[in-house]
């Protein structure tokens, strides 16, 4: 049997990889992970996630002392000023804490920083910064970038054009912020804009915003933002970005075809997806290939077809969300080590952090009734006390249930605390819980939750509070 340098060598460094590394070495493999970024957390800790979260409540905190909100609390202020610098700062600072964690963790847990990008020589061996290194077993974790929009560029330093990197990093608020794609990375970061005090404009190809949600939760989100001052153009197609000075011209004309506009912005903000990061790292020499969205095929035990070699988070199949790496992270350590490592991908919930928020976990009504009869049950949270305590009330929780055995096959919320919620919905669906189940569950009053359970005694016409 050849020697290697590690047991385990992981390629990446974002939340399913330093997970992965972490999880491998605490089952006693000796374990590396190359990363080319100067610190570790990928693009989520640095870049996404956690910044965009930090702004996100920041920027409410503002909006809320800015607005007036306050004043039905019985909170009046007087002049309220936005220091952006500051801002940016915090935003840093939570950034610079959190990735200094995963350093912290990879010593502890005696995990060696290759630093660099690491490319193939053969199944076994990475190059990293000029150096091989060998392993049993090498785990792709790259993680997933902006995907590109044809023929618009987009140069974060200048600030006009910019990816969702840029976005956290404007130095001053735009007048117009153009958003080219309603989905969540657009609607979370248009958000923070708005609230700062931006006009912002979202422009989405398909007939409603947020794809792949549940289509009432759609049509809610849609009503909500436009409420909030968005201006939401659907079925409408991007044809050219032009940069004039300081400002971007957008053109857009129907999806369908037609007459076509222009658009003025100070900033335009390219949020159309992500696409895998599978290239650079030579795929070919091991004979790996990707399939026809760039992604890597897997086994359910997150092997590749090439003996050694594993793949998990935004370069394979899925959603591409973090909490979903860090399971799969876990997985296939446990399962390298001769564990059972499992992620179930029919209960991977998905949040949008706006406000409200919107979260789901399972099929949504339009895909569960292709699959047989289903039950619905929806509760606002206008009939929520606690909602209505805090005069927070926009919203309402819905669960579609399986017609003949009860069991639940999704749930879909919009409401201030949606991630949170979702929680309890995920762990009843992992249990294999009935509608049923969750209405008889004694929930604490008064809480946003409580409209869980009632969405369960929907279910079956029961609902107390409407």
């Amino acid at each position: 049997m050849a020697d290697f340098d590690y047991d385990v060598l992981v390629i990446g460094s974002g939340p399913g990889g330093y997970v992965a590394a972490i999880r491998a070495a605490q089952l006693g493999l000796k374990t590396a992970c190359a990363e080319s970024r100067e610190t570790l957390g990928g693009t989520c800790l640095n870049v996404g996630c956690i910044p965009s979260k930090a702004l996100l409540n920041a920027s409410e905190l503002f909006h809320e002392a800015s607005s007036g909100a306050l004043a039905k609390h019985g909170v009046k202020l007087g002049s309220v000023e936005l220091d952006l610098p500051a801002m940016l700062a915090d935003k840093d600072d939570a950034v610079k804490g959190l990735t200094g964690g995963i350093e912290f963790l990879f010593k502890k847990n005696k995990i060696d920083w290759l630093k660099g990008l690491a490319t193939f020589v053969d199944a076994h061996t990475v190059e990293v910064a000029g150096k091989k290194a060998t392993a049993k077993n090498i785990i792709i974790a790259t993680g997933s970038s902006v995907t590109p929009l044809p023929g618009v560029e987009v140069d974060n330093d200048k600030g006009i054009i910019v990816d969702s990197t840029g976005a956290i990093a404007l130095k001053k608020v735009p007048e117009h912020m153009v958003v080219i794609g309603g989905g969540v990375i657009g609607l979370e970061l248009g958000s923070v804009w708005k609230r700062l005090g931006a006009k912002v404009t979202v422009v989405e190809f398909l007939d409603q915003i947020l794809p792949g949600m549940d289509g009432e939760v759609r049509k809610e989100a849609n009503k909500l933002f436009k409420k909030q001052g968005f201006d939401i153009k659907t079925s409408t197609k991007v044809t050219g970005v032009a940069v004039k000075g300081k400002k971007a011209t957008v053109s857009v004309e129907p999806a369908a075809g037609g007459a076509g506009e222009t658009i003025e912005a100070d900033v335009v903000l390219v949020a159309i997806g992500r696409k895998p990061n599978t290239d650079g790292l030579g795929l070919d020499k091991i004979g790996l290939e990707t399939n026809k969205r760039g992604q890597i095929e897997t086994g359910h035990d997150f092997s590749t077809k090439v003996d050694g070699v594993w793949a998990i988070g935004d370069v394979i199949p899925g959603p591409m969300l973090a909490h979903k790496a860090e399971d799969e992270g876990v997985a296939v350590a446990e399962n390298i080590a001769g564990l059972t490592g499992i992620v179930n991908h029919d209960v991977i919930p998905s949040v949008v952090y706006t406000h409200p928020e919107i979260a789901g976990v399972g099929l949504t009504e339009e895909a569960a009734k292709e699959k047989g009869a289903v039950k619905v049950g929806k509760f606002p949270m206008l009939a929520n006390s606690r909602a209505k305590a805090i005069k927070d009330t926009d919203g309402f929780v819905k669960i579609i249930a399986d017609a003949d055995s009860d069991k639940v096959l999704g749930v879909w919320i919009v409401a201030s605390p949606a991630g949170t919620m979702i929680a309890q919905a995920a762990q009843a669906m992992e249990f294999g819980a009935s509608s049923e189940d969750i209405a008889y569950t004694c929930h604490a009053h008064p809480t946003h939750n409580e409209a869980v359970k009632e969405a369960a005694m929907a279910v079956t016409g029961k609902p107390i509070h409407i």
